[in-house]
């Protein structure tokens, strides 16, 4: 019988607030990975610190990689894995106690997999985590299996396929596990979902933190040209259909506002029909509780919407300005692994 070896590998910025949480979750596992590598690049807190001090209770490797992006810490980790199975987590969640043991099973059972996709869920600490949590992040019941991205909270695969790939995109500094996904397909290799190991994730608590994180996002689809009619259907609702709505409905005739409140029943629909479970997650839920997070549903789905129509352009004009390499291109045979 083959023995595997699982190599876990995370990247770090100024997270000593949440990485004893994240730490915690990693030794609690039913499964202990084999080798634990987490890059830091370049915090000014006590991340650092912090790492340092649980390496004699974990097989833990941190190193420092100053003013390196999210794929770059990624990379430098990939670069000094051992493990035939690589397991990619981030800062700022919270792993189910047996998410490691659930997440590479079908990988351990099947050699012919390469790719395991695990899920992630809102760990809302305030009311208004959690109405962010309904309206960013998905429900399982909304994953179609044989289209899901997974994101690098929760992903384990071959190391050698990682390497095929060349790793996650360097130049890219947001959306560069989609890319990473993007090119694990280009090889045609299969792809699992598995809805029970779960990482638990703390939505934005501010609006100013989201509007920045949807603008970094939305930046980085621009630079790596993903999603060009998303993007076009968010411009023509906002800068034509809606306009064209308030005119007409204005200045033509009243019967135009039964359309504009059927589109904003679609565009809430979904987080609406979220908000129940993530409000079960809440440390409040009283009536004042719910009316809070149901105001603010329409608000953070705007200032979403506003923040990657502005971010977008912005990874547009980087991409025009520096030509970055063609991701689409079919990676060739990996290189021999250690």
């Amino acid at each position: 019988m083959t023995k595997h070896r699982i190599s876990l590998i995370a990247t770090v910025l100024n997270e000593g607030e949440s990485i004893d949480r994240l730490l915690a979750s990693i030794a609690a596992q039913t499964r202990q990975p084999d080798e634990i590598i987490i890059v830091d690049g370049g915090s000014h807190d006590d991340t650092v610190a912090r790492l340092q001090s649980h390496t004699d209770t974990l097989p833990l490797t941190a190193l420092q990689a100053p003013g390196c992006n999210i794929s770059q810490g990624r990379n430098t980790a990939l670069e000094h894995v051992t493990g035939d199975i690589l397991v990619v987590t981030d800062a700022g969640v919270r792993l189910a106690n047996d998410w490691l043991e659930v997440l590479v099973q079908p990988l351990l059972d099947d050699p012919a997999l390469g790719v395991a996709a695990g899920f992630f869920e809102a760990d809302p600490y305030t009311v208004f985590e959690a109405a962010m949590g309904a309206t960013v992040l998905p429900l399982a019941d909304e994953i179609d299996s044989a289209t899901f991205l997974p994101s690098s909270r929760s992903i384990a695969l071959r190391t050698a396929l990682a390497r095929q790939v060349q790793g996650y995109p360097a130049w890219l500094d947001y959306c560069e596990d989609l890319i990473f996904d993007l090119r694990l397909k280009l090889l045609k290799v299969p792809f699992a979902f598995v809805r029970e190991a779960v990482a638990h994730f703390q939505p934005r608590g501010s609006l100013r933190a989201f509007y920045k994180q949807y603008y970094l996002y939305a930046r980085g689809d621009g630079k790596a040209d993903l999603w060009r009619k998303r993007h076009a259907i968010r411009y023509i609702t906002y800068l034509v259909a809606l306009p064209l709505g308030l005119y007409l409905s204005l200045f033509v005739h009243p019967a135009f506002w039964l359309l504009l409140l059927l589109g904003g029943i679609v565009y809430l629909r979904q987080p609406y029909r979220r908000l129940p479970t993530a409000m079960q997650r809440a440390p409040r839920r009283d009536i004042a509780a719910w009316a809070y997070a149901i105001a603010l549903i329409p608000i953070i789905r705007v200032v979403g919407d506003v923040a990657k129509m502005i971010g977008y352009p912005a990874g547009w004009r980087w991409r025009l300005a520096n030509n970055p390499p063609d991701w689409r291109a079919v990676p060739e045979r990996a290189p021999a692994t250690r």
